[in-house]
């Protein structure tokens, strides 16, 4: 189980459709492929996409971080040792949680695939099947509602509604006609994206509730750094408040939890640095009692497999938020999850169940097959 090469490569995949959110509008999904292979044969497979207005991290600080800090670091480690390798990785740099992400995920394939097991029984095995929503990003509140309606009737029966880029009140009108379209059975959850003032997210938060909206939950609602005023509008809403930006670190999510400044966690990998830290994340949230959503940037299915792999084994991560895939207008996946609506099953075989990748458009770094 020694560590004999890593590679890497990069990937684009045009979209569907524009993603548009608070914080950016997306055409294409980008992302640096990680292929990790040892003396006895084993190859893992990890992503990291390129997300600078959240993680600060962009395809040549993705390869960079890999190829000249972790990689030399990593070559002739034991993977059998595997808390010594972890520990090398976080301790290796300041930030790059995207690039630290592609290599844990890629060692926890080759670890699971070691023990035989597909990686969300190596990490706990509780379920096999989760539900993912679906995305409507920001746009005219016609536009959204004429997007809903194509969700729902594909299936989906979860909408996250992207806000945050206007005024409120267009926030409300989007919301309204959404919920005037798809009818009071479907859930909606609003995503923020740190677009709000505190106030107007009190505001307009109580007003959707006297509106009888029933929003499920809102997530992070004003700027990841702004603690207390995330506690503030958690305090003063009946609505469940959750926190995303906010929440990097197990640190940062210590920080949350104490304070009660938020009532549920979105844990991404590319933010964590990986499922290493993800889990930590996720025991201290259960033991105070809050629940975790897993959700992805915008990511192709590889880097979602190993999220479903997580999320699906943790009994506390009990909303899922991976529709990214179904954005993308071609799969470079060759096996991983497979998705059936908005169903996804995780696939029986060892790791991650990723027999290759076979990208479109992509430039080599390192050869990876």
């Amino acid at each position: 189980m020694i560590i004999r090469n890593i590679e890497v490569k990069r990937q684009t995949i045009p979209l569907k459709k524009p993603f548009k959110t608070a914080l950016r509008t997306v055409v294409n999904a980008e992302s640096v492929l990680v292929k990790v292979t040892t003396e006895s044969g084993f190859a893992g497979w990890g992503e990291a996409p390129s997300t600078v207005v959240i993680t600060g991290d962009s395809l040549d600080s993705i390869e960079s971080a890999i190829l000249n800090v972790m990689r030399p670091q990593l070559i002739g480690e034991n993977l059998l040792a595997h808390e010594r390798v972890f520990h090398i990785i976080h301790q290796s740099m300041v930030g790059s949680s995207s690039a630290k992400a592609a290599l844990d995920m890629a060692l926890y394939d080759i670890l699971a695939q070691r023990c035989g097991l597909p990686l969300y029984q190596f990490l706990g095995g509780y379920r096999n099947q989760i539900e993912t929503d679906y995305t409507v990003s920001v746009n005219s509140p016609e536009e959204m509602g004429e997007d809903a309606t194509r969700y729902i009737a594909a299936g989906f029966n979860v909408l996250k509604i992207k806000v945050g880029k206007d005024n409120v009140q267009e926030d409300i009108a989007r919301i309204k006609e959404i919920r005037s379209r798809v009818g009071s059975q479907i859930k909606i959850r609003l995503d923020a994206n740190q677009g709000w003032q505190v106030k107007d997210a009190v505001r307009s938060i109580r007003k959707m509730e006297d509106m009888g909206l029933d929003i499920e939950l809102v997530e992070q609602p004003v700027k990841a750094y702004d603690l207390e005023g995330l506690k503030t509008v958690t305090d003063a809403v009946n609505t469940p408040i959750m926190a995303d930006e906010s929440v990097f670190s197990p640190v940062q999510a210590f920080e949350v939890l104490k304070r009660r400044a938020a009532d549920l966690i979105n844990i991404k990998l590319m933010k964590a640095g990986g499922i290493y830290k993800a889990q930590m994340i996720n025991y201290m949230a259960e033991e105070c009692g809050v629940e975790c959503m897993v959700g992805s940037m915008i990511e192709s299915r590889l880097a979602v497999t190993a999220a479903a792999h997580f999320a699906a084994s943790k009994k506390n991560i009990t909303r899922f938020d991976f529709d990214a895939p179904l954005m993308m207008a071609t799969d470079i996946v060759e096996g991983g999850v497979r998705y059936t609506g908005r169903l996804l099953t995780l696939p029986d075989r060892p790791g991650l169940g990723i027999d290759g990748v076979s990208a479109g458009t992509n430039e080599g770094v390192g050869q990876v097959s």
